[in-house]
């Protein structure tokens, strides 16, 4: 009961001290910000809020757990159908050239709800887990769904892309992983935020200009299972970190990053467009010390996010 005791009692503090930590958190991304992410000449990376990113290169781009739609909180109270909006792709989605494919890491709602209407709108096969390819199947677009095998490179234009098998971290007082299971809805009209089960959770690396990145979606691992190394840039999903034991210790001298960069930190729930506020108690001040306790080689950097850079 220790474990559950001692998040019980973080999330509590965190209510207490939400607008000093929001103000910690920004303080920190500000600082975060000032170290740019160095990267080949041609070479677009743009973070979209959550784990989404997109990468361009050579005219061609990858969409990664694009989540441009937001869902309202109350959405999941009401169990109303969540699916992706229009208005929000439109202002929020753009690629150069063509778009190689969308890759998804797990298909919680916060990561796999735009991957249908994406591939749709551009023509391209999404990858991921059985789990997505049920979710397509509901857009109708079985065909354009692709099951990955784990450690197999898919060739997607200049993107060398391979999946590594990994779990989720366990959101619920560190005792189990929020809607765990496969998705397996039967129609669109009920397919909640509670209807997106987690499937199978993948790590997702890139290989594109020469060097590599690493996607965590959600901050755990299975050890043995990642076989990369010396990862030129560490997408690091950091919101569940605190629920996973010794999650740093794990992972940094397995993947040896030069850098790390933190994702999934903002308010999921909150609109694109709007101010950006923090997940509760993600303590974004602290993870130089974190990362610093466990490798004296990674730097940290971070992005902004689309909608902030474009209209700041």
């Amino acid at each position: 009961m220790a474990g559950p005791l001692r998040h019980l009692g973080d999330l509590a503090k965190a209510q207490l001290t939400r607008r000093s930590a929001q103000r910690e958190d920004g303080q920190a991304l500000g600082e975060l910000e000032k170290k740019p992410l160095e990267l080949p000449a041609g070479l677009e990376v743009e973070w979209l809020g959550v784990s989404g990113y997109r990468m361009s290169f050579e005219g061609q781009t990858l969409f990664i757990d694009p989540y441009l739609s937001r869902v309202p909180f109350g959405d999941i109270l009401r169990r109303r159908p969540t699916l992706p909006d229009p208005a929000a792709l439109d202002r929020f989605v753009h690629a150069p050239g063509e778009v190689a494919g969308v890759l998804v890491g797990h298909t919680h709602f916060d990561h796999a709800v735009d991957a249908p209407a994406i591939a749709r709108r551009f023509g391209c096969n999404a990858y991921g887990s059985d789990s997505l390819v049920t979710l397509m199947g509901l857009h109708g677009l079985a065909e354009q769904a692709v099951s990955v095998e784990p450690y197999r490179t898919y060739e997607l234009g200049p993107f060398e892309v391979s999946f590594t098998p990994s779990v989720h971290s366990k959101l619920l007082l560190g005792l189990a992983v929020p809607y765990d299971g496969d998705l397996t809805c039967e129609h669109l009209d009920a397919l909640s935020p509670s209807a997106y089960r987690c499937g199978q959770v993948w790590g997702i690396s890139i290989r594109v200009a020469g060097i590599r990145f690493y996607h965590q979606g959600s901050a755990n691992l299975i050890d043995e299972a990642i076989h990369e190394r010396g990862v030129d840039v560490f997408l690091a999903g950091v919101a569940g970190r605190s629920f996973t034991e010794d999650y740093w210790k794990r992972i940094l001298p397995r993947l040896d990053p030069a850098v790390v960069v933190p994702t999934h930190y903002d308010n999921f729930f909150r609109p694109l467009g709007q101010r950006m506020e923090f997940v509760s108690n993600v303590q974004l001040s602290t993870l130089p010390g974190e990362i610093a306790s466990v490798s004296s080689n990674a730097r940290i950097a971070a992005l902004p996010r689309a909608d902030i850079a474009t209209h700041a």
